[in-house]
């Protein structure tokens, strides 16, 4: 399947957004990746795939109010990845509410997996290719603290901090 790209600006830097052409989405498009700057792990354009703006433009519109302030849920179309398990993780990470916070001892709880489990959920949650999207930036350790982003933890402060749910 073919795919097409945009950078959109934001106030973490210049966001890659990489999709998929979708009869359902919104735009004809079903987001793949969503990738801060610098990021560990991240999508990269290697088949000089297309940029195509007009079919990000309502993932576009909605990164725009969040980090406004005026939209605290997305409404994108995913495209598929992953194993089970991660999307299981991931659907986990989705029900967390904006504005708050909850540890991953909380997320293997809710995809069943055991006290030795965390460490994978931790894995599976640093794979989810959507950030800010997906929010794995609302994930702390359970001691209070920020651990883990994939776009680094001053980008998972300041998403924090724009929902209001900063640790103190």
């Amino acid at each position: 399947m073919a795919t097409v790209h945009e950078v959109v600006d934001s106030p973490l830097g210049e966001l890659l957004l990489i999709g998929e052409a979708s009869a359902t989405a919104a735009g004809g498009t079903a987001l793949v990746s969503l990738s801060l700057p610098a990021q560990k792990g991240a999508a990269l354009v290697t088949d000089g795939g297309p940029r195509e703006p007009a079919a990000f433009r309502e993932i576009a519109r909605q990164l725009e109010a969040y980090f406004a302030g005026e939209l605290s849920r997305f409404a994108i179309e995913y495209a598929g990845g992953g194993t089970d398990f991660q999307r299981r993780v991931w659907r986990a990470l989705e029900d967390v509410p904006y504005g708050r916070t909850t540890t991953y001892k909380e997320i293997a709880a809710r995809v069943g997996a055991s006290s030795v489990g965390v460490r994978a959920v931790g894995t599976a949650i640093g794979r989810n290719p959507l950030l800010v999207v997906r929010p794995c930036h609302r994930v702390i350790g359970a001691d209070g603290a920020l651990r883990g982003y994939a776009g680094g933890l001053p980008a998972k402060a300041h998403l924090l901090g724009l929902e209001g749910a900063l640790p103190s």
